[in-house]
Order: C-alpha cells, then structure tokens, then sequence
C-alpha cells in the first residue's frame, strides 16, 4: 500500500502537514518515531514535512528562514514546504534547496487560507489565476530536475463554492510534470470549520493520473482508513489531527504499512501520554536548550491532556513549565493508570471556528482566471510566517 513520489517509494502512505510553530524538528522526530514503532522495519514510515518556509527567504538569504531548515540526520526523507508567488524566485529557492541543503522533496503551497497571504494573491486564491500556477508549477519542476527532487502540490478547493479550482489545479499541476497533488478538502472560505469534501477528492483522483493526496477529517486511524477507500486517493496528510497526539502516527503506520494491522491500537494511559510529553520536552531541549525548549513545550500541553480531568491548577502549572524539574514535580500528582477519555475519540482538534462570508483577495482578482498584471503580487511574501 506504499506511496511512490517521483523517486522516493514511501512505504506508508502518510504525511505529516507542515504546521507553523509545530513541525519543528523535534516534532517530526517524535511522529516519526511513532511511526516507526507503528511499522518496525519499514522505511520511511511516512513523510514527515518541516513548516512553511517562504521562498523568498531562502533567496535573500533570512537567517530565520534557514534556521528552519534543520534536519534530524536520522529522517530518511528531507521534506520541505515551500510558499511564494513568483516562479523565478521560487525556482531559484528550489535550486538552493535541492543543490546546496540536499532536500530531497518540495512541495508547494498553494492551500494557505490566511488573510494576511489572500489579501495578496497568495496561498489558496492563487490557483484562480492559471497561468500563474502553471508557470510557478513549470519553474519548481525544471529547477529540481537535475538534483532527481519530486515536487509536489498542496491546494484547496477553491475560493469558495462559487470560484472552485481544484479540477483545473489538478490537470495543471500533472501537465507540469507535478509528482503528486494533495487535496484539502475544504475551500478557502471554510478555513477549517464544518466538514472536509471527501467527493472532491475522488472527483480530482478520477481527473488525474498522478497520485492524489487527501486532506482533512483524519482525527483517527480509521478515518484515513475510510478515506483512502472512499476516494481512491494513494494517501493521507495528517495536520489537526495529530496536535497532542503523535502516537496517531503509530496507529497509521501499524493500519497502512504494507502488511496491514496486526491488532488494533490501543489508547493510551495518562502515564504514557506524561512519558510522550517528556520525550517531546527531551526532543525540543535538544535544539533550544532546557528552558527555551520547554517554553515552547507549553502549546502543545492543552492538546495532549485534552479530556483528562487534571483540574485547573495543574493545567495552569503545566502551561508554565520551564524546566524538567518543575515538569516532573507535576506529573507525580497524576495517576498514571487513568485511561484516556474515550470522548475525545474521533473530535476535533486544534483550529476550527466558523466559514468566512467573504474571502479576502486583491482588488479584481475575481474577474479573471489570468493574472493580466493588473495585480502586482511583488509583496506577497512579504507577511508570510517564515522569512
């Protein structure tokens, strides 16, 4: 059941969504890890990709752009997102990534629903405009052709239901010379409220002969399970879902390897979700040092005791952890055999909220599927997380 993206063969076909100031390299490390408990002996047990990184910030040279370029040696795949809207600067940014980081995949963002990106034509808005993902989706692939790198494609449905592109997106990106195209199932308008379209992702898996990612919904192992034999797409990206919860990685991997499942997976205990936190602080201490590495641990404790009664006390105190000390004087006031609360099965987490009336775009957009010059996107990635 393996995934094939241009060179590389992925023997479980899972990715890992990037996440501004979540997919770190600990993080990685710690869903990677999971996976591979999930799937011993397989490599790679899915595709574990860093955040969002702005073209133009590889370019110009940004240290904080290339501070998030950091791999663990161990990943057998070197996987990074790539955002922008010009195609020279992006094909210029795909060569320093392949020719002088040895990444070994791109993939490009086209799926961002942010406001501060639509206002410009960025992100999701900007497959509306044709020809300008064509030429974007032309320049990234002839850049990493001599290095061997797959390039590939994430988008949405469209601006919203009246302005949808992914069909077109679709046969675009495969005339390109695209590896793959992923297919979040929501439109730019939804954000991430109410329910993905799986339809949609069986819709594009029918117009297309590339493989077809899907994207959205995947709370629990048998959700991707469903979607895969829903869609017929050849895998699944992981984004929400995973937020305080890693081992879903284990419980994929062990589903969809190549094998299939053994045994079902278990939920675990308080005391092995304490022992997974420890190790995500272990893991992030490594890069930023003990206090800085548990600073930015303190996000993610919301998500990891998400239905656990602990009290409000202990949630506080442990949203304020700055040292191992401090967070394992906590952990021994939890009672480590309580089980995981079977509510927050199948829930949603991270970001939700409510569909937009009305999607922020540059003053015309709309007006035409061709980027005439009438819209100067110089400044798109001027605001972009990343550089």
């Amino acid at each position: 059941m393996g995934l094939r993206i241009g060179a590389i063969d992925v023997a479980v076909p899972v990715v890992l969504a990037p996440m501004a100031g979540i997919t770190n390299p600990a993080y990685r490390r710690l869903c990677r890890e999971q996976a591979e408990a999930g799937a011993p002996g397989v490599q790679p047990a899915g595709l574990f990709v860093c955040e969002m990184i702005t073209s133009r910030g590889i370019v110009e040279r940004i240290p904080k752009t290339f501070d998030m370029l950091r791999f663990d040696d161990a990943d057998p795949v070197k996987s990074v997102q790539l955002y922008g809207v010009d195609p020279v600067v992006i094909a210029t940014a795909t060569a320093i990534l392949c020719g002088e980081l040895g990444i070994d995949h791109v993939d490009l963002n086209f799926g961002c629903p942010v406001p501060k990106v639509t206002r410009r034509g960025g992100g999701g808005v900007l497959p509306w405009k044709r020809d300008r993902l064509e030429a974007i989706l032309r320049a990234a692939v002839k850049a990493a052709e001599p290095y061997g790198v797959a390039v590939t494609m994430k988008t949405r449905k469209g601006i919203d239901d009246a302005h949808l592109t992914y069909l077109d997106a679709g046969r675009i990106a495969e005339q390109a010379g695209v590896a793959a195209i992923a297919l979040h199932g929501r439109t730019v308008a939804q954000a991430y409220g109410g329910d993905a379209d799986w339809e949609a992702i069986a819709q594009l898996v029918d117009a297309v002969s590339i493989p077809v990612l899907g994207n959205g919904d995947i709370w629990e192992a048998a959700n991707a399970v469903r979607m895969m034999a829903e869609t017929g797409c050849a895998g699944v990206i992981v984004g929400r879902g995973c937020l305080g919860r890693p081992w879903l990685f284990r419980d994929l991997a062990a589903r969809l390897k190549p094998a299939g499942a053994e045994q079902a997976p278990t939920l675990p205990t308080l005391g092995e979700v304490t022992a997974m936190v420890r190790r995500h602080g272990e893991l992030l201490a490594r890069t930023h040092g003990e206090r800085h590495g548990l600073t930015d641990l303190r996000k993610h404790m919301a998500w990891y005791f998400k239905g656990f009664g602990l009290g409000g006390e202990l949630r506080h105190a442990l949203g304020m952890v700055s040292s191992f000390a401090e967070l394992d004087d906590l952990f021994v006031r939890l009672d480590p055999e309580t089980p995981f609360p079977v509510g927050e099965v199948g829930s949603p987490r991270g970001r939700q909220g409510s569909p937009r009336e009305r999607v922020t775009v540059p003053y015309g957009w709309l007006e035409s599927q061709v980027l005439d010059g009438a819209v100067d996107l110089a400044d798109a990635e001027s605001d972009v997380s990343g550089g």
